[in-house]
């Protein structure tokens, strides 16, 4: 993932934005030392936009699709009330391992349930609604993920979709690879969605904001 925004840019919104917890910060730089795809962490600018659109919109429950090392669940998990959950899934055994123990540490741990296995297996058992659904995951499946989301949203909710820029790549045609072309694909049917207002906000790698419209349009 190449930067699309400069770093000293990031850096200054990142010392103006709400600051991550000490056990946040540990998870992410044993992430950055120690995993090959630790470029696949939101940062601490974009966790912090998901904790604020948390708080925004109340969220009480929270579903997240691709997890990784957990720290933009425990990120998330840490602004939810006391009976607050955020259920998370992840295929890949060796992240979940660190997630765990950095959950232990945190005493907001216990809010999040790991869901272990393909994500879409885990999107078909859940229930909803959820106040807050963050897609971050195989980007194969992000058009499958976005229509599930819609069931499992709440009216007041919102979806967020991550990696939506692609490193810029969502501007070349024809399309470089397939993952390109689905991100292409889900961002033209974001805004063609009568059912839905979107605004795809230059965080990082690109995030699109999604938020059921009321109304005869609106998701049942």
């Amino acid at each position: 993932m190449e930067d699309l925004v400069r770093s000293d840019i990031e850096a200054y919104a990142e010392q103006h934005s709400m600051e991550e917890s000490a056990v946040c910060r540990k998870l992410r730089e044993e992430t950055e030392r120690t995993m090959e795809l630790a470029r696949m962490l939101v940062g601490p600018l974009e966790a912090a936009f998901l904790k604020m659109m948390a708080k925004l919109v109340v969220a009480r429950r929270v579903l997240e699709i691709g997890m990784f090392t957990g720290y933009s669940a425990l990120s998330m998990a840490e602004v939810l009330p006391p009976d607050g959950e955020v259920i998370t899934c992840e295929i890949d055994p060796e992240p979940i391992a660190v997630a765990r123990r950095y959950f232990a540490k945190s005493a907001h741990g216990r809010k999040i349930k790991i869901r272990e296995g393909p994500a879409l297996e885990t999107l078909r058992e859940v229930r909803g609604p959820f106040d807050l659904i963050f897609i971050d995951a195989d980007k194969q499946n992000y058009i499958q993920y976005y229509k599930l989301a819609l069931e499992l949203i709440a009216p007041s909710g919102v979806i967020l979709i991550d990696n939506v820029l692609w490193s810029g790549d969502v501007l070349m045609q024809p399309p470089p690879d397939d993952r390109t072309k689905t991100i292409q694909d889900l961002n033209r049917l974001v805004a063609e969605d009568p059912r839905v207002s979107a605004v795809l906000l230059t965080i990082r790698d690109g995030v699109l904001v999604v938020k059921p419209e009321p109304g005869e349009n609106s998701i049942k």
